[in-house]
């Protein structure tokens, strides 16, 4: 028992130091891009922080399973390299047994992931794509920044405002506007309509839900760049109609759907999304059973020697599993055969690695 404890102890605080870390590289790529997003003025930056909270289960499921591998190996290469594995196993420790006493971080890491796969994962990313289509309520004013030329409509209009004045009864107002308008996009060939007006502010038609920007004061220039025929008129006010706002369930994911509406569906979207929930569970002690017999080491080969070849190892694991995943999804691949022959492929290779030929074997091509 003290021997478990030990071990548990050593391999669970390396978890955590290598899971804070990637999550926090990760966090950090995603919120630069999101802000970028916002920048643009295609994300409202309130909600950027919410859009990072849900994604961390999404995260922690890549994360996880990698942090215990490493983490088995920095924590018993360790061991090697200081001739600590050594004194066990000339006390009876052999490699099954060790692998044994590996299971309560084994355990305790995959209870964490299967609440992260089954429920909380598909949870989180519901919730953000319910955040992210929540801005196609808004309209182009609300996520206006001033200053700036954004793209709206799928590059048939560019908006700009010189300063924006938000007014609680009125709402948001821009000021010094400019919109030029290409439409159905610059490939129509279409001469564009530039617009200039003094304020723009959002309308929405109470009876159809209809969404139209306002303008007031406004002129108007139709024609061609380069080309010296242009019309001009000017209008007390003029709207310009947005796009409609986006259903949720139209739009709706396997990834995002609840584990029980998975269960028995003949889809084969489904059926490969809930192989990939099962099959990130299964990952978990398969990488663990790998992951004892690589950790051995020589001490002149040093405790981190082992990191590359095993970050290639789960790379190549878990790329397996998407690409299969989403072989099955096309129909591809037969859901029976699915993502399980991975799992015996890894299975078969960590099982062949506790036997005493193979190891020798690869420590003379190593040596070579």
């Amino acid at each position: 028992m003290i021997i478990f404890r030990y071990l548990t102890k050593q391999v669970l605080q390396i978890v955590t130091v290598v899971t804070v870390v990637l999550l926090t590289v990760s966090l950090t790529g995603r919120f630069i891009q999101y802000l970028g997003d916002a920048v643009a003025g295609e994300k409202a930056p309130d909600i950027l922080l919410l859009l990072m909270m849900y994604r961390i289960p999404e995260f922690l499921l890549v994360i996880l399973p990698l942090a215990l591998f490493l983490a088995i190996i920095l924590a018993y290469g360790r061991m090697y390299a200081d001739n600590e594995m050594v004194i066990l196993m000339g006390s009876g420790i052999s490699q099954k047994r060790l692998l044994l006493n590996t299971a309560g971080a084994t355990s305790l890491i995959m209870i964490v992931v299967a609440a992260i796969s089954l429920y909380l994962a598909p949870l989180g990313l519901r919730k953000g794509e319910e955040l992210k289509l929540t801005q196609n309520q808004l309209t182009e004013i609300d996520l206006i920044v001033a200053g700036q030329f954004q793209t709206f409509g799928a590059g048939e209009r560019i908006t700009y405002a010189e300063r924006i004045q938000d007014a609680a009864t009125e709402g948001r107002e821009l000021h010094n506007v400019f919109v030029a308008m290409t439409p159905g996009g610059q490939e129509t060939g279409e001469p564009p309509r530039i617009l200039l007006a003094d304020t723009a502010r959002p309308e929405i038609d109470r009876e159809t839900g209809a969404r139209f920007m306002r303008l007031d004061n406004v002129l108007q220039y139709d024609g061609s760049p380069g080309q010296g025929e242009f019309t001009v008129g000017q209008f007390d006010r003029q709207a310009i109609l947005l796009p409609a706002p986006e259903e949720f369930e139209a739009v709706l994911e396997e990834s995002t759907l609840p584990t029980n509406s998975l269960l028995g569906s003949n889809e084969l979207a489904h059926q490969a999304e809930l192989q990939w929930r099962l099959s990130t569970l299964l990952l978990i002690p398969v990488i663990s059973l790998i992951a004892v017999p690589m950790s051995r080491v020589n001490p002149r080969q040093g405790r981190y020697s082992k990191l590359f070849p095993a970050a290639m190892l789960y790379v190549v694991y878990f790329v397996s599993l998407e690409f299969c995943r989403d072989l099955i999804a096309e129909g591809e691949l037969s859901p029976t055969f699915g993502l399980w022959w991975i799992h015996l492929l890894f299975i078969g290779a960590g099982v062949a690695a506790y036997n005493t030929k193979v190891i020798r074997a690869l420590n003379r091509w190593r040596s070579v």
